[in-house]
């Protein structure tokens, strides 16, 4: 730093400010002193000048260095620094360039709207947590089934000392108080005006409806943070994700194709006879499954279901409920939306949702006989599907003892969220994984085109999120039974987030090599390739409102590979064995236990999509379950 000449004056208190006196004016603070140029004068200055050079010679020609002029002089400069000042510094986070097809701008957000803002921090470890969870879950490690406890997990993805202090000062500095709202301390939550976050932010909250649902909620274009904590945050959410979630199904089933093989009807005992899954009841109860998502599941219709399809269980089998944020738990007949059974007209997102619940809940009861279901209900009040997918995995991270398989119908076009989100869920599923959970997720009924195979336009194939995340198990659909055939509408496809994960390496080389040229530039060639398994998704009979009704979708096929997992959890527990856990590693290196199949294709974009091929295939995966040998394979 250069030095004032050796007839220093008096340090002024204003702001670390030195003057010099030797002829000409320096000004230093604490750094090295970059050159203003000047019209007179040889001024210096940190970053920015606290006032012109003519203006200040016109204010000062008259001044003796007196003590007291000294600090006048400071004092109004001071206060002309202030007025003056740049704007603080800030890292761009992330941005869009506009909002993703299907939504509409209504204006500014009202600037008093509340904002609930979720603050991903950056994790100390998660590349670590990724190496425990493939060595306790790849079939040849020593390590296999020595599943990490919870607070193993947590000490991978807490955030560190230095990242917690960095953020709680900041939003502290900015009267922003924030509570942890994860089991591993690496999600913070605060509530807090528009006004407020676009300050905070360096935001421009909009009001953004979502056309076909016609939901609104507030989003910005663009969030930046300040140098010393953007380091520290992964992501801020609601900000740039427009994470509505898409439903991967069901919707009332269309008639049996023509001239094929699958006039029958999909009930438990058809998935019996077509899979090999056993009618006998488990017994072990540590054992159990999660499903998740939407508002609430009828066990009116739940004993109606098993009276008609499962007569060998009681019909007094029901499942454990969980609520988060104001879940559902609605049991009335006239809620079940008969009159949409009845007609067949269009059916809204809530009673979709309601579909959903009770096929989630209607198969893993009818096909896991006995085992333990817990329905984990989200509320619809915030109106956004992140905000689901982060209380669930949160709340479930947070659990000293959580079910050995979860499953999920829900999920959004990964170009809809953002990098930072989706890193953030998919390394809490990764956590999951780690501890022995198995975790499911439906790929979606859009073909190629993900979400926007519901109506919206694509020029590049739309990957769907959680399922291509690495650490989940994404299961797509088939049709059909003399052999099986994929579903036109199974989603699949390439992520643009994550690359392609070690233990897909080959199969999916093999897959590219076989494909060529096809649909060359409509896809990423380097991203972790999804679903990796399939299992019957049309014509699934349920019970809703009473009636029976067909549905299709991928949101049949999570449950029913799920309730395969869970019988083989249950000899596994019996025979005193680890559950199967993280499950990508052991499919993938026993392949040939799947149903391999071979024919069909996901159409979306104004394309043919993906062929299903010999092997690995971005429509059905490895294949649909052979119980016997998958059992087999788990060293039953």
């Amino acid at each position: 730093m250069q030095q004032p000449h050796s007839n220093k004056p008096d340090v002024s208190p204003f702001n670390g400010w030195v003057l010099s006196s030797r002829g000409h004016s320096y000004f230093t603070y604490s750094q090295q002193l970059l050159p203003f140029v000047s019209d007179e004068s040889p001024f210096y200055r940190h970053r920015t000048p606290p006032v012109s050079a003519s203006a200040w010679l016109a204010a000062t020609e008259t001044v003796q260095f007196s003590k007291v002029m000294v600090y006048t002089i400071f004092f109004l400069n001071s206060l002309i620094t202030l007025a003056t000042a740049s704007p603080v510094p800030r890292v761009l986070h992330s941005s869009r360039s506009s909002a993703p097809l299907g939504f509409a701008s209504l204006g500014p957000a009202p600037p008093d709207q509340s904002l609930k803002l979720r603050f991903g921090l950056a994790s100390n470890n998660a590349p670590g947590l990724e190496a425990a969870l493939l060595d306790v879950s790849t079939p040849s490690s020593a390590n296999y089934g020595k599943h990490l406890t919870k607070d193993e997990v947590n000490a991978y993805l807490a955030p560190s000392n230095e990242t917690l202090v960095a953020v709680q000062n900041w939003l502290s500095s900015n009267n922003v108080t924030a509570v942890s709202s994860s089991g591993a301390g690496d999600w913070l939550t605060a509530t807090i005006p528009v006004s407020k976050a676009n300050a905070l932010l360096g935001a421009n909250y909009e009001t953004f409806v979502h056309v076909n649902s016609n939901t609104s909620f507030a989003r910005t274009l663009k969030v930046s943070l300040p140098p010393e904590v953007a380091g520290h945050i992964d992501e801020v959410h609601p900000t740039t994700a427009f994470s509505k979630p898409l439903t991967a199904g069901p919707v009332v089933s269309i008639p049996a194709r023509a001239n094929s093989n699958d006039t029958q009807f999909v009930t438990p005992a058809t998935l019996q006879a077509l899979y090999g899954i056993p009618a006998t009841p488990a017994n072990q109860s540590s054992n159990g499954i999660a499903a998740s998502w939407g508002q609430f599941a009828q066990i009116a219709d739940v004993k109606s279901f098993l009276g008609q399809f499962r007569t060998d269980l009681s019909s007094s089998t029901t499942f454990f409920l969980q609520i988060l944020d104001d879940g559902h738990n609605i049991q009335s007949v006239d809620q079940a939306g008969l009159e949409a059974v009845g007609t067949l007209s269009p059916i809204s997102f809530d009673y979709l949702a309601h579909f959903h619940q009770n096929l989630d809940t209607q198969y893993t009861i009818g096909m896991a006989s006995n085992v333990t279901v817990t329905f984990v209900s989200v509320g619809p009040d915030n109106q956004d599907g992140a905000f689901g997918f982060l209380d669930i995995v949160n709340f479930l991270s947070g659990e000293d003892n959580i079910p050995p398989v979860f499953t999920t119908s829900y999920g959004f076009n990964e170009i809809d969220g953002s990098k930072g989100l989706s890193t953030k869920l998919c390394n809490a599923y990764m956590g999951l994984g780690a501890r022995g959970t198995s975790v499911l997720f439906s790929s979606g009924d859009g073909g190629v085109a993900g979400n926007a195979g519901n109506g919206e336009q694509c020029d590049t194939f739309q990957p769907t999120f959680p399922s291509s995340c690495p650490y989940v198990t994404s299961v797509g659909s088939t049709h059909g039974s003399g052999p099986e055939v994929a579903s036109d509408f199974s989603s699949g496809g390439f992520s643009n987030i994550f690359p392609i994960p070690s233990y897909q390496a080959d199969a999916v080389a093999g897959y590219l090599k076989a494909l060529g040229s096809t649909n060359q530039g409509l896809f990423n060639t380097s991203g972790r390739g999804f679903p990796d398994i399939a299992a019957q998704g049309e014509n699934v009979q349920i019970i809703t409102g009473g009636a029976q009704v067909p549905v299709q979708g991928t949101s049949c096929s999570s449950p029913i590979f799920a309730s395969v997992i869970a019988l083989i959890n249950d000899e596994l527990i019996a025979n005193g064995k680890p559950t199967l856990g993280f499950l990508n590693p052991f499919l993938y290196s026993n392949a040939a236990a799947l149903n391999d199949v071979t024919s069909g294709s996901n159409p979306g974009c104004g394309t043919n999509g993906f062929p299903a091929k010999k092997g690995w295939d971005p429509v059905t995966g490895l294949g649909t379950p052979n119980f016997a040998a998958l059992r087999k394979a788990a060293r039953l």
